[in-house]
């Protein structure tokens, strides 16, 4: 009897549970259409007698799909005085090959090329940037990911914010330009899911306090003032870094509504999952209550759970039928109206797989702080920095060998 009215309690609190995480979602997903609509419905001034001279640090590492297209996008701005650095870590990357082209392409411009392999901590990449900044001529840097593509006023418009001295970092949104159903459904993911999170975090008090590394416009003021990419070369989210350590430092960081494209290259399920795992554990140790504030987001997962446990009563289904259809609203108008992403236009009923996929992922980004980056397994720290890991494989064989040898001495 005990036993009996203890399961039915609990079955009840798990109900209720359910219940209220789907309300949760629902008012999630209304506030983030009003965030989207509230934040392109004014569209930030542009005043065109601003332009100062700007230095763009590209980092670079490997050869990206259509990097031509992306790094040539950078060298046809409508702007009138700015320079571009590419900087990369190996003589033999095959990445040199096309700046080269660039180079001579966009003679009459301001480009250089940098190849250090100067280190300055476990995070390559900045070491690429701070090995660029030591070239730079302006007072404002502008860092963009090998894997943008822009139109030709991306530079007169981003640099807008930085009128008010007050403001420390500049940051963009971007939607994807796929290759497959993997990228594709990848890139619903960033656009309706990442995205409509970020559009929620600006309308608050403060607005953001983070950036991206598809942009990032920064003064070197305010760069010198975080102590430099010296302060952020152990950490693996460096474009959070260079958003959150200058709002420490008194600055604001800003949204742009000037949306980039990011040539997105998933080949396969395992790498698309293996990366967003890794984001998610970088995720979690930024911002770790924010992490698992997502629980209040997954109403396509929630009124599915809530749906089995009331034994697809009406209450159940009444559940599920509002959080995907408000889910389904709030993807369609952050997506397509908001960010014009045609993806989201063609493939809307791609986003509830994408948010279980999401879900697992959330999950599992809470197990384990150990990554694979570009080749190496690194460890994650409390506080978001990077540790290389000892070489598994040779432990592993040395172990082997030393046990082989035993065998062999206690046979004798």
């Amino acid at each position: 009897m005990f036993v009996s009215t203890f399961l039915t309690n609990f079955h009840l609190i798990i109900i209720d549970l359910l219940l209220f995480l789907c309300i949760s979602s629902v008012w999630f997903y209304c506030y983030a259409i009003y965030a989207a609509i509230t934040f392109f419905a004014a569209p930030q001034p542009i005043d065109l007698e601003f332009h100062p001279p700007v230095s763009i640090l590209k980092p670079i590492c490997g050869l990206d799909s259509d990097a031509y297209e992306n790094l040539a996008s950078f060298c046809q701005q409508n702007y009138p005085k700015y320079q571009i650095i590419f900087a990369v870590r190996n003589s033999k990357d095959p990445c040199i090959e096309v700046v080269e082209k660039i180079i001579h392409n966009f003679s009459d411009l301001d480009i250089v090329l940098i190849v250090s392999d100067r280190i300055i901590g476990t995070n390559l990449k900045v070491s690429n940037l701070a090995n660029a900044a030591a070239k730079a001529k302006y007072d404002i840097l502008l860092l963009a990911d090998s894997d943008i593509r822009v139109g030709t006023d991306y530079l007169q418009r981003v640099i807008q914010p930085l009128q008010d001295k007050s403001v420390g970092v500049v940051t963009c949104m971007y939607r994807s330009l796929t290759q497959g159903w993997i990228s594709t459904l990848e890139a619903i993911g960033t656009t309706t899911e990442f995205h409509a999170g970020v559009l929620v975090s600006n309308i608050q008090e403060n607005g953001i306090k983070y950036a991206f590394g598809s942009t990032i416009a920064i003064p070197k003021k305010v760069l010198e003032a975080i102590g430099g990419f010296e302060a952020i070369a152990d950490y693996l989210a460096d474009d959070f870094q260079l958003g959150y350590l200058p709002v420490q430092a008194g600055y604001k960081v800003v949204l742009s509504d000037y949306v980039v494209e990011h040539v997105q290259t998933s080949n396969n399920l395992f790498d698309t999952t293996k990366r967003q795992i890794r984001w998610a554990r970088c995720k979690r140790v930024s911002r770790p209550w924010g992490y698992l504030g997502l629980i209040f987001t997954y109403g396509i997962v929630t009124s599915l759970l809530l749906l089995i446990a009331t034994n697809g009563s009406i209450l159940g289904w009444l559940g599920l039928c509002i959080c995907w259809v408000t889910r389904l609203v709030m993807a369609w108008i952050v997506g397509n109206i908001s960010l014009k992403d045609p993806i989201v236009k063609k493939f809307l009923w791609l986003v509830p797989g994408w948010d279980l996929l999401s879900f697992g992922i959330w999950c599992f980004g809470f197990i384990g702080n150990t990554i694979e980056w570009r080749g190496q397994q690194m460890k994650l720290t409390k506080d978001g920095k990077l540790l290389v890991q000892e070489d598994k494989s040779y432990q592993l064989s040395i172990k082997v060998l030393t046990r082989t040898l035993w065998r062999k001495f206690t046979y004798l």
